[in-house]
Order: C-alpha cells, then structure tokens, then sequence
C-alpha cells in the first residue's frame, strides 16, 4: 500500500472531552506509524496543551491554533502570532466587557483572572453536551497559568465566554482585520468566541503541509468531528467524521466511523486498511 499521511483533529476525535485518549486509538496510530504512514495532529490546541493521555502518543507533526502553526518533526515551517498591540487591544475590550477569557500560545495557556471561576458552569455545559461529566475548569485545563502578563507577542487565538451572542458579533464589528469564530454549539447557542489572524484555517495548513512535504492530496485522510474541521476534510483526499461528529461534518464525510470512545479511530484505520 501507498504511504499515506493522516491528519487527526484532537478534541472529539483522538480524545474525547475528558481528554481521555483510547487505548484502541493509541494502538492504531502506532499500527499505523508502523506500516510506514505518517500522522499529524491538527487541532485547535496550541502545543501547551498536549498534555495528559496525548503525551504518550507518538506522531509525525503538529498542525495547531486551527492552522496558525505548523510542525513537521522539529521544524518549524509556519507560525502566525498576533501582534503585540493586536493582543493588547482584544485583552483590553474584553476586560471593558468583564468577559472570561484565555491566550493560546505554545508556550503556555494564560487565563483572566475570572476565568476559572466564570468558566466552570461554560466548561460544565460544554462537556455535557458532549456527553461527558466535567466538574472544573482544571479538569480541562490543568496547566492554565493566571495573574501573569497578558500583553504577549506569542499567541495564536484568543477565547472568550459568550455572556451572550451578541458579544461575538460585537467582537466582529470591533476587530474587522481579524478572523472571528465561534465553538462549543451552533449559532446563537454557542459557548465561546475566538479571535485569531485573518485566512487562518485548518483546511489551509493541511494544503500547505502537503505541497511542503510534495504529497498527493490523493493520498491523504483527515479526522474531523466539528464544523472547525470541515476545511481539513474537504483539502483531504478521503474526509472521515466520527461518530459523535455534529450534523454539517457529517453530512459531507466521506465515511463515517464509530464514536471517539467507541474505538472510532481504529474502525477507521481497519476500514481504510492502515494498520
């Protein structure tokens, strides 16, 4: 068989919301490594937060801040940061508003002073709606750093919680240059916003990555379980939903496997004859 080059989106799809990672998954990404295919994580996370289950993962590189990073081994081929004022100016609103929020960077995740408290009943919601049972913000994330300087040339994205919709659509109309995004439920339902720079998608990265390592995109699968990752499905030669997918991703995948906690990964991998 053909190498093929495997893009894993992480949070619903490698691990489930507990950021526990499936022993079967475990199994099927070093199967797989084994028969000579490469893997890559593409996620949303920055490198400070793959922590627990996924450090005992081996893989080929690291697509991060929804395509704002790029890795492959331990080069470094693409990092889009927001510049120093850009951090400065969206820290500022947000304190303004009294909006929890957290910076993403890769070298560490750094919380409002507000944030762990405000965000334990949004981070409840949004395991719960996942299926998953989540008592504290720690739990999700456990090395979040707090009352330390936020005015930073480092980071990727910047996540808020949502009193209401209306601050997403008033961070749109604040900060045009920037590319606006909303996780954790669909339209007026959603949880958080994001911010990070401009023409910065998942889908974007995978392109770039494949033309740097002169891949086909034939010979590529992407894992995906939300609308954050239907770029990374649709630049893939062969697009895969998990079962706990949401209704858009798997409305246009390609195959659909089993849940993350229902050794979806390696029902994949089997199906596609990786391993």
């Amino acid at each position: 068989m053909r190498q093929k080059i495997i893009f894993l989106d992480v949070d619903g799809t490698l691990v489930d919301y507990e950021n526990r990672l499936p022993l079967s998954a475990l199994d099927a990404v070093e199967k797989a490594r084994g028969k000579g295919h490469l893997v890559y994580l593409v996620t949303g996370r920055s490198k400070a937060e793959l922590y627990g289950d996924i450090s005992a993962l081996e893989y080929d590189g690291f697509i991060g801040g929804n395509g704002s990073y790029i890795e492959v081994g331990q080069q470094v081929i693409k990092e889009e940061t927001l510049s120093v004022m850009q951090t400065k100016e969206i820290v500022d609103w947000l304190h303004e508003r009294g909006l929890a929020f957290y910076l993403e960077a890769n070298s560490g995740l750094y919380g409002s002073d507000n944030f762990e408290s405000r965000g334990q009943s949004t981070i409840q919601e949004y395991a719960k709606g996942k299926g998953q049972n989540v008592s504290t913000v720690r739990e999700v994330f456990p090395e979040l750093l707090v009352g330390v300087d936020l005015y930073r040339s480092d980071i990727n994205k910047i996540s808020f919680i949502l009193d209401c919709y209306q601050d997403f659509l008033d961070a749109c109309e604040r900060f045009p240059d920037l590319k606006p995004g909303t996780w954790g439920g669909v339209g007026e339902s959603a949880l958080f916003g994001d911010l990070t720079r401009n023409n910065i998608n998942k889908g974007s990265a995978v392109r770039q990555l494949l033309a740097h390592l002169d891949i086909d995109p034939a010979d590529s699968l992407a894992f995906g379980d939300a609308k954050v990752d239907i770029p990374m499905l649709e630049a893939a030669g062969v697009g895969v939903s998990m079962g706990n997918g949401g209704p858009e991703i798997t409305a246009m995948a390609d195959f659909i496997t089993k849940d993350v906690n229902e050794d979806g990964i390696w029902h994949a991998f089997e199906h596609f004859q990786l391993l």
